[in-house]
């Protein structure tokens, strides 16, 4: 078993790979904050990370601070009970949305009935996962974001 120095390492590189990014872009990308030596030990779990310096390299690829700490063994990520089932749209009402976060939300819904197949052009059901997908590109959380769905009245919910 690794030790968590060595779990936190794995998620730094893993999250630095997906950015693709070199050690030595890091450094140069962070204006030298993160030499990539002391970055390196980081990753490979020869060095602690400080609190405030977890946070800043979260800040620096963009994450939030949780997604560079190892998830608890035989933890699970919490359900979020409103999404569970997913959520009934109305697509004529999404036409009356207006703004660019209505553009999104009605092209990502096109897409999802054209990997589904489902012309039917009434209603569409979005699965908790879709809705959280959405929401993150909405940059908002899901609850919020289903909670506010209902609220525009583009949900069969409370119709």
């Amino acid at each position: 078993m690794s030790s968590y120095n060595e779990q936190v390492g794995k998620r730094l590189r893993s999250i630095r790979k997906q950015r693709g990014l070199s050690l030595q872009d890091v450094q140069r990308v962070s204006d030298q904050e993160f030499k990539a030596a002391v970055l390196g030990a980081y990753e490979r779990g020869e060095r602690s990370l400080s609190l405030p310096r977890l946070r800043r390299l979260a800040d620096f690829y963009g994450v939030p601070v949780n997604q560079l700490l190892p998830q608890e063994a035989g933890a699970e990520a919490p359900a979020l009970p409103s999404l569970s089932g997913g959520i009934t749209i109305d697509l004529n009402r999404i036409e009356n949305l207006s703004g660019q976060d209505a553009v999104i939300i009605e092209r990502f819904l096109r897409g999802i009935q054209m990997l589904r197949q489902d012309f039917n052009g009434r209603v569409l059901t979005v699965r908790g996962d879709d809705l959280r997908t959405l929401a993150m590109l909405l940059d908002v959380s899901a609850n919020d974001f289903s909670e506010r769905l209902i609220e525009l009245g583009v949900t069969t919910e409370g119709s």
